[in-house]
């Protein structure tokens, strides 16, 4: 049976439906990804799954429970860190640590956990005088330290500079590896790639593509891209005209084909058969960022004087 079952989950907030319908499972131990644009419903689902809100139609279960109805057992089972997290300014690592470990019957070895976190030299350490990176693996721990069998991870990486973004992945393939589900909420598609087992592209309040990231790659318009610099210009209908070609696009002298392998092939043939020399060549293959705009639409602008909610809703 699924950790984490979600069928037609519908949510309105005054009169305006911000999940629509939605429906995924998780599989205990995977890392499942939800990805989608601002405003799409993601956090929403998420807070349902928490037992933070109460669907208007459809279930949610967590390891067969209702999370509203079972909410004191689900809290026991489910870790959390929300997209926005602080805490006290002067509260040190140490007694952010105890204090979230009190409200659990078997919490985590708090020490042991320190250390797994990187965060042993720093229990003394005030809240404010952390990193951004130091204040993740806080917030991870936090989410940890109950021993839950699910942690819920939602916008983690928000605002950490690379390093620290890269060195947060890593933590969170270790909370996988050690038996913990891992629900990640991001709009970063290099993050879902990397560490995703499965992904549900959520737009406009539903699901509009669940698949392994490699998946959801492969239904993208174009697979490959291919750039080059000509020796001398080329008949941009001679490219057009290449086999599954899917856009063909000009940046001063610089030629941008999406396609596929054969539209590579063809290309090479016919510039060899013009004798044109392809400057600075450039093959890659799509990623989820392509697959994440092809099945994604852009959100329409509001109309003038139409009023906004005051939550942002991700």
């Amino acid at each position: 049976m699924p950790i984490i079952e979600v069928n037609g989950l519908t949510k309105a907030y005054g009169g305006r439906t911000v999940v629509d319908g939605v429906s995924f499972s998780v599989e205990e131990g995977e890392i499942f990804g939800i990805l989608g644009p601002n405003g799409a419903g993601k956090t929403t689902t998420v807070e349902c799954v928490e037992g933070l809100r109460t669907p208007d139609a459809g279930t949610v279960r967590v390891a067969g429970l209702d999370p509203v109805a079972d909410h004191d057992r689900v809290t026991l089972l489910l870790g959390a860190q929300l997209q926005e997290s602080a805490l006290q300014a002067k509260l040190t690592v140490r007694e952010a640590l105890e204090l979230y470990g009190a409200f659990y019957p078997r919490p985590a070895d708090r020490r042991p956990l320190a250390d797994r976190l990187g965060l042993a030299e720093r229990l003394d350490t005030r809240f404010a005088k952390l990193s951004g990176g130091q204040k993740q693996r806080l917030f991870i721990a936090l989410a940890l330290v109950g021993n839950p069998r699910i942690v819920v991870l939602d916008e983690l990486t928000t605002g950490l500079d690379p390093r620290a973004r890269r060195d947060t992945w890593r933590l969170i393939e270790d909370v996988r590896d050690s038996g913990v589900t891992v629900l990640l909420v991001t709009h970063f598609m290099e993050e879902a790639q990397r560490l995703c087992d499965r992904v549900a592209v959520v737009d406009k309040g539903r699901v509009a593509a669940l698949d392994t990231p490699a998946g959801l790659i492969g239904r993208a318009a174009a697979s490959t891209v291919v750039s080059f610099t000509p020796s001398r210009p080329l008949d941009e209908r001679e490219l057009a005209a290449l086999p599954d070609v899917n856009s063909v696009t000009r940046k001063g002298d610089r030629v941008r084909l999406a396609g596929s392998d054969e539209t590579v092939n063809a290309l090479l043939s016919l510039l060899a058969r013009h004798r044109v020399t392809a400057g600075q060549l450039r093959v890659v293959d799509a990623t989820l960022d392509d697959a994440f705009l092809d099945l994604t639409a852009p959100a329409a602008a509001p109309a003038a004087g139409t009023a906004t909610t005051d939550r942002e809703e991700t």
